[in-house]
Order: structure tokens, then C-alpha cells, then sequence
């Protein structure tokens, strides 16, 4: 199959027990509109489920801003926004299990507050990041960033997200979680790369839900 420039990521669709009150948690907490999606399943899943969701903002206060907005909503701290020495920002968990970090690189505000998300990041934490890279290459996706078998940022054009690999308990360390976990990811990838799960178990189908 020729993937040749097929790489845009459309959107995320989060697999969540009640749509409703999911899509309420959504839409008061971050504002995302069609970048990340829900949908309704029962598949049992428990623990880290091997991925974060991040949104990378211009500074502090945009990262409060969104951090208390998410809590009123309903989501629970797994990291307090803090400064650290590559930025500010913290950790929290939607009603329905995803883990969201809001962070900024800049410790330091630069302008009035604002809501805006510069990008959204997906971060798969997978079990080999060397074995997953190629099997993303494989597929037509070019690397951005690699560090070896450590982190790799894949490089994708026009997409609504990023996507990056991390090693699972790396993820779940950023995270603030026990690296345990198992059942669904409770997680689809939509684009242009088409229809697939990769060797974690992440599941990709073609095009908008």
C-alpha cells in the first residue's frame, strides 16, 4: 500500500461510558471543538491506559486558565501546576480516564490571559519506542524528533494533533500514575494513514468519525 504523504491526523476519538456527560466535560473544560471527539463504549479497561493527552500553551496564566476550568468541570489533580526547569504546568484526569497535561515552556507571562492551545499533543507510551517507529515509517510517517529508544516526535503536516512515542513507564511517570495497566485504550486515531492498530494495541481508522 502506498502511504507516501498520507499522514494529516484529523482528530482523537475518546471511547467513554456516558457521551453526554462527557461531551459537557469537553466543552466547559478545554474548548477543543472537533479536535477531540467521543464516543460511547463498554470495553473494560483498567489502570494507565498508555496514553496522554497534552496541550501546549504560550504561558502561565493560559495553563491556570484551563487547569481550573477542567477541575470545575470535574476532572481530579495527578500533578499540581508547578514550575519546573523546562516550564510551568500540571496534570490532571478527566471524568472519563484520559490524562490531560497542560503545560507551557514559558515560566513567566508575556501577555494578558488567554484560553488558546498553541498544539495538542498525543502521546502513545508504547513498549518498544525503536520497534513502533518503524512500524510508523513503515506506514508512510516521517520522524520529526528521535531520541533513540527513549522519545520520538513523528512528523505530521497539517494534522489537528502531534503525535510522539514515549516508553510506557516513562509515560505514566510523567503522568504522576502507576505504569500498570490493561483492557482498551479507550482511544481511536483518525486520518489519512488508513485503517490499523500498531503494536501496542492503538487503534487508527481512516478519515473523520
Amino acid at each position: 500500500m502506498d502511504t507516501t504523504n498520507r499522514t494529516a491526523i484529523d482528530h482523537v476519538t475518546l471511547e467513554v461510558t456516558d457521551v453526554a456527560a462527557a461531551e459537557v466535560f469537553y466543552d466547559q473544560a478545554f474548548g477543543l471543538g472537533g479536535t477531540v471527539r467521543v464516543r460511547e463504549s463498554d470495553a473494560p479497561t483498567s489502570g494507565f491506559r498508555g496514553f496522554t493527552l497534552s496541550l501546549v500553551v504560550a504561558q502561565p496564566s493560559t495553563v491556570d486558565s484551563l487547569v481550573g476550568t477542567a477541575l470545575d468541570a470535574g476532572a481530579t489533580v495527578l500533578k499540581p501546576v508547578a514550575k519546573s526547569f523546562w516550564g510551568y504546568g500540571g496534570v490532571v484526569r478527566a471524568p472519563d480516564g484520559t490524562i490531560w497535561k497542560i503545560a507551557s515552556t514559558a515560566k513567566k507571562d508575556s501577555g494578558p490571559p488567554t484560553r488558546e492551545v498553541d498544539d495538542v499533543v498525543l502521546l502513545l507510551g508504547v513498549q518498544d519506542v525503536r520497534a513502533t517507529k518503524q512500524f510508523y515509517v513503515d506506514r508512510g510517517l516521517a520522524v520529526g524528533k528521535s531520541f533513540g529508544s527513549r522519545y520520538v516526535e513523528l512528523d505530521t503536516p497539517g494534522s489537528a494533533l502531534k503525535l510522539a512515542l514515549y516508553t510506557r513507564r516513562a509515560a505514566a511517570k510523567d503522568a504522576g500514575v502507576d505504569p500498570d495497566g490493561g483492557g482498551s485504550h479507550r482511544l481511536v486515531v483518525h486520518g489519512d494513514t488508513g485503517t490499523f492498530t500498531d503494536p501496542d494495541g492503538f487503534r487508527w481508522e481512516s478519515g473523520p468519525r
